[in-house]
């Protein structure tokens, strides 16, 4: 059986739908209004070799604060669900990326429990019209929903554009990593017999 699922959220800021495959690697369709963000998740995607299909809409006359705060909680829960009770994968995963400049480093455990460890500290506040600090809030809110434990470090790194491409394209190797299935877990990978 194929883990997949599909999300759909909608308030009065934003609309937004996911239909995240953990098992294929297309398609890949992703809008969201903001361009910058579209290929951030297209790299992690790409480099994770999911199917990811998003699309977005929000209220971007304000700013993209919601729009990127809900696409991670929508996503954070895809994963969620796609996982089922997380039955035979390695449940870890951890990938050191380098583009070009930068060097970003991504730890994910697949615990339950979440925790955000952000330590990515950028020269400059924007990034493709988008305030830099809303990527911390986009991982936030997935890792929030999704219970993970999620360590993003900027090992090194001037170009802004470099830095967040090389910390998605991690977070995609150490996501695929992480949710691999290995014949010889059999059970939930944990010594408590639950992970959550």
């Amino acid at each position: 059986m194929s883990r997949e699922a599909k999300v759909e959220r909608e308030t009065n800021e934003t609309a937004i739908l996911v239909r995240l495959s953990l098992d294929e690697s297309e398609p890949c369709q992703v809008e969201t209004g903001i361009a910058f963000l579209d290929h951030m998740l297209q790299a992690f995607a790409k480099h994770g070799r999911f199917a990811l299909t998003v699309r977005a809409k929000g209220d971007l006359q304000v700013d993209a604060h919601h729009t990127m705060e809900d696409l991670g909680l929508v996503l954070g829960q895809a994963l969620r669900e796609a996982l089922r009770d997380k039955s035979g994968i390695e449940r870890f995963g951890s990938a050191a990326v380098p583009m070009d400049d930068a060097l970003a480093r991504v730890v994910i455990d697949l615990s339950g429990r979440p925790y955000l460890g952000y330590r990515v500290q950028p020269h400059t506040m924007e990034a493709g019209g988008v305030n830099v600090r809303l990527f911390r809030e986009f991982f936030q809110a997935l890792v929030n929903t999704g219970g993970l434990t999620l360590h993003i470090d900027l090992l090194a790194g001037e170009e802004i554009h470099h830095i967040l491409e090389a910390v998605f394209k991690a977070f995609g190797r150490a996501l695929a990593q992480a949710v691999r299935v290995d014949p010889r877990v059999h059970g939930v990978p944990s010594t408590k017999g639950v992970l959550g």
